[in-house]
C-alpha cells in the first residue's frame, strides 16, 4: 500500500497561515490598548518570523477599520451634527489634533529620527510608560471630573502621538490619553474616545503613506495574498471586540492593570529576549 508523503512546501504554506492568523489577532488585541502593539509583535516575531512592512501595515489598517466601526455611531452623529456648536467645536479640535501630528511628525519621519524597534528601547518604553501611567492616573484621579476637551488638551493629543512614533513600545494610545487626562480630560472614558477618534485619521494617514512608499521602492509585488487577507480580517475581527470593551472596561476600572502588565513586560523583554533582535 502506497501512502502519501507530506509535501513540504504544503506544510510550510499551513505554518505561514497559521503565523498570519497570530499576527493579525495579535494586533488587533493590542493595538488600542495601552500596552504596544510594537512590543507584542516583537516578541511573536521573534518566535514566528517576521514579516514585509506592506504586511504589517496592512493589518493595522485592518485594526483601523475595527475601531471605525465600532465608533461609527459617534462618528455619524458628528458628521450629521455641524449645525450645532458642540459638535463642530469637537470635529475642529479633531482636525487640530491631527494636523499637529501630520505637520510635526512628517518633517521628524523624513529626518529618520525613530529609534529601532529592537528588544532594548522596545522594554524600556514599556516600562517607563507603565510607570508613567501609574503617576499620570493617580494624579488625575485628584482632578474634578471633566469631560471637556480644550485646545491645549488636542494640541497635546497631537504632539504625544508624534512621540510615540518616535519611542517604539510607547504605546500612541497611553501617551495621548494620560497626556490628556493630566491636562484637565480627567474622564477616562472622554479621553480615551477623543484619542481613537483622532488616531482613525492618523493610523489612516500613516498606513497610506507607508503603502505609498513601499509602491514607489517597488515592494509589494512579492507578497502571499492569502496570508495577508487572513492577518487582516483576523486584525479587524479582534480589534472590533477589543476596543468594544475597553470602552466600556474603563468606565468602571482604571488603567493600573495595562500599568503593571507593560511594566513585567519590559522587564521580561530585557531580561529573557537577546537586545539585538
Amino acid at each position: 500500500m502506497d501512502y502519501a508523503v507530506p509535501d513540504s512546501s504544503q506544510s510550510a504554506s499551513m505554518s505561514d497561515l497559521l503565523s498570519a492568523l497570530l499576527l493579525g489577532i495579535l494586533e488587533g488585541l493590542t493595538e488600542f490598548l495601552p500596552i504596544s502593539s510594537t512590543g507584542h509583535l516583537l516578541i511573536a516575531q521573534h518566535w514566528l518570523g517576521e514579516r514585509s512592512d506592506f504586511f504589517n501595515i496592512v493589518i493595522q489598517a485592518g485594526a483601523i477599520i475595527a475601531v471605525t466601526l465600532v465608533l461609527r455611531q459617534r462618528l455619524w452623529s458628528l458628521a450629521t451634527g455641524l449645525n450645532q456648536r458642540e459638535n463642530r467645536d469637537y470635529v475642529m479640535k479633531l482636525g487640530v489634533a491631527f494636523l499637529v501630528t501630520a505637520l510635526v511628525g512628517l518633517p521628524v519621519r523624513l529626518a529618520g529620527w525613530e529609534l529601532p524597534e529592537t528588544v532594548t528601547p522596545v522594554a524600556w518604553a514599556l516600562v517607563i510608560g507603565g510607570v508613567w501611567m501609574l503617576v499620570a492616573e493617580r494624579f488625575a484621579a485628584r482632578m474634578p471630573d471633566n469631560e471637556t476637551v480644550t485646545w491645549k488638551v488636542a494640541i497635546a493629543v497631537g504632539l504625544a502621538q508624534v512621540v510615540a512614533g518616535v519611542f517604539p513600545g510607547t504605546s500612541r494610545s497611553a501617551a495621548a490619553i494620560f497626556l490628556a487626562m493630566l491636562l484637565g480630560l480627567s474622564r477616562r472614558s472622554a479621553a480615551t474616545e477623543f484619542v481613537f477618534l483622532v488616531g482613525i485619521p492618523t493610523m489612516f494617514a500613516a498606513s497610506a503613506y507607508a503603502f505609498l512608499e513601499l509602491a514607489k521602492d517597488g515592494k509589494l509585488g512579492s507578497e502571499n495574498w492569502t496570508d495577508v487577507g487572513v492577518a487582516f480580517t483576523a486584525a479587524v475581527v479582534t480589534g472590533f471586540i477589543v476596543v468594544k470593551w475597553l470602552l466600556s472596561y474603563i468606565k468602571r476600572h482604571s488603567f493600573s492593570g495595562f500599568a503593571l502588565y507593560r511594566i513585567a513586560l519590559g522587564i521580561g523583554l530585557l531580561l529573557f529576549l537577546p537586545a539585538g533582535n
